[in-house]
């Protein structure tokens, strides 16, 4: 069916007029509706992902795009494709809460960069998606597979929605797995570029890139391909981030993966992995050590380091925009020779990866401690993904197993830096070997 098809196809369908944007806009609309709210609208599902909707100027954009198509004119990649886009990056004249009930009036002028290469390119977007998967300003977030269980977070809402098959795919954040928990446990895609790749220009709240090097804007989709396109739209810089850095982009398709080292764990310090997850990390070896890669065990150095080294970052103020951390003068319980120490602490982490690295160019590794959990228990420890953030190297997340009870389970497969295109080409592999997203039963 072409609703669960992949947005390059969707794309291409539309360029050919073998298919209405107009149509895919309106199939995602009434998906949408079906899913409204944390009860549900007679679906089944319960998933109250989104918070901010346009419908009335999506379905004019489609028609728009339509005729456009009809005139030969194709505007870009993703000409007539809908997207949707977490409520931490700002759509012009659409609220941006950052989930948080004293934000809910906060309505951006302009689009956030990676929004508005998005547009350029031909997308349309439907609107903002909810993050959480609990927050003040619009409630629970819940899981397309069960609306009993979490879809993770922080980008809850893209998550669910994609899974739900009512986005074909949108734009997410990632510091420590805010894109890629989320893909685990909803079933979807999700890559955390590298940093530098993708300009923050627009993501609430500020993110200095000086003292947070974790945070990145990244694509959540139903297929590794949509994830790779994405990537192509919304990377270089813009002159307006100065973290964002003009790295060639190479291509998946030519990534040349026969007879590559790839390190595989699934045991880190602190950590129980579900046996699910653990399958599932296997499996996905099995695939790449089939498709021609040389698997081996073997665990990354310094993984002990993690948890301390973050526990450190997020003991800094934060706050909304540098402007505003200046002119409240906010305290910290940190001394300068605390800052300094958990500086150092991060380099030396980093500077031990980076042999390892050369050795093997892709790691492979359980996303999460656990898949998805029930709302309010204990969802396990993340250190998986948080390894891959503190180092600021590209991961993507992808399905590569089910549970017993029917819930998805993904894998991560981390790359060299700015090595994007062998990730997304091993992420590929497992896809194809494990079949990837399927729609939710309910």
């Amino acid at each position: 069916m072409w609703a669960f098809g992949s947005a390059a196809g969707i794309a291409r369908r539309i360029a050919a007029r073998e298919l209405s944007s107009r149509e895919v806009v309106a199939a995602c609309l009434e998906r949408i509706a079906e899913t409204a709210g944390e009860t549900g609208a007679g679906s089944g599902i319960a998933l109250n992902a989104i918070v901010a909707l346009r419908a009335d100027a999506a379905l004019a954009e489609a028609e728009d795009a339509d005729r456009a198509a009809a005139r030969g004119e194709i505007r870009g990649p993703l000409h007539g494709v809908p997207f949707t886009v977490k409520d931490w990056i700002d759509v012009a004249g659409l609220p941006c809460a950052g989930g948080r009930a004293d934000r809910r009036a906060r309505m951006p002028a302009r689009d956030a960069t990676a929004v508005a290469r998005m547009r350029a390119a031909g997308g349309i977007v439907l609107g903002k998606t909810s993050i959480g998967p609990d927050n003040e300003a619009y409630g629970r977030t819940n899981n397309p597979y069960d609306p009993r269980f979490s879809p993770a977070g922080s980008s809850s809402g893209e998550a669910a929605l994609v899974g739900a098959g009512g986005s074909p795919l949108g734009l997410g954040s990632d510091s420590g797995g805010s894109i890629r928990q989320p893909a685990h446990c909803c079933g979807v895609a999700g890559l955390k570029p590298t940093t530098g790749r993708v300009p923050l220009t627009g993501h609430f709240p500020f993110i200095c890139a000086l003292t947070d090097p974790r945070t990145v804007i990244g694509p959540l989709a139903r297929h590794v391909e949509d994830l790779a396109l994405v990537l192509r739209v919304i990377a270089g810089p813009d002159g307006a981030d100065p973290s964002a850095v003009p790295v060639p982009l190479a291509d998946p398709d030519a990534a040349g993966l026969s007879g590559m080292r790839v390190a595989v764990y699934v045991d880190h310090p602190g950590t129980t992995p579900d046996p699910s997850v653990v399958t599932a990390t296997h499996d996905a070896a099995r695939a790449l050590e089939a498709a021609g890669l040389v698997v081996e065990r073997a665990t990354p150095p310094g993984l002990d380091e993690v948890y301390p080294i973050t526990r450190d970052y997020w003991r800094r103020p934060e706050s909304d925009s540098a402007d505003e951390w200046v002119a409240d003068r906010k305290p910290s319980e940190l001394t300068a020779i605390d800052v300094q120490r958990s500086l150092f602490e991060w380099d030396r982490f980093r500077r031990r990866m980076l042999p390892f690295l050369h050795e093997y160019p892709l790691v492979v590794s359980p996303a999460a401690e656990k898949p998805a959990v029930p709302h309010g228990a204990d969802a396990g420890r993340i250190p998986y993904t948080l390894t891959w953030s503190l180092l600021g190297n590209p991961a993507v997340v992808v399905r590569a197993g089910t549970t017993p009870d029917g819930l998805p389970v993904g894998v991560q497969i981390a790359a060299a830096p700015w090595r994007e295109d062998l990730a997304l080409a091993a992420a590929s592999i497992v896809e194809r070997a494990s079949g990837g997203w399927r729609p939710p039963n309910t």
